[in-house]
């Protein structure tokens, strides 16, 4: 069985960047026509070139504006922001007008 792994992780990728290709919209291929690149996906799909081709500079990634890495994600008890509304709201429910 161990025998078949490298054949099949070899047909999933495969498979996985046909569908890929397939399933991107034209404005996100670069470098060549999406007709091209799903030919070259195909033929060159069993010694990797294709897919490999296709998922390094075929797919356009998307990057955030101005090149940044996207925000963080911050817990409500970390957000400054969030921690001033619970100020704010806490003072206008105050039943003692504190």
């Amino acid at each position: 069985m161990l025998r078949y792994l490298p054949t099949l992780l070899v047909l999933a990728l495969w498979i996985y960047a046909f569908v890929d290709c397939l399933n991107t919209p034209e404005e996100e291929v670069r470098h060549l026509p999406k007709v091209v690149w799903v030919v070259i996906v195909l033929v060159f799909g069993w010694v990797l070139v294709g897919p490999v081709a296709w998922l390094i500079t075929g797919k356009a990634r998307a990057v955030p504006a101005g090149g940044q890495s996207p925000a963080r994600w911050v817990a409500p008890d970390d957000d400054p922001e969030f921690l001033k509304s619970l100020d704010r709201d806490g003072k206008k429910d105050d039943p003692r007008g504190e």
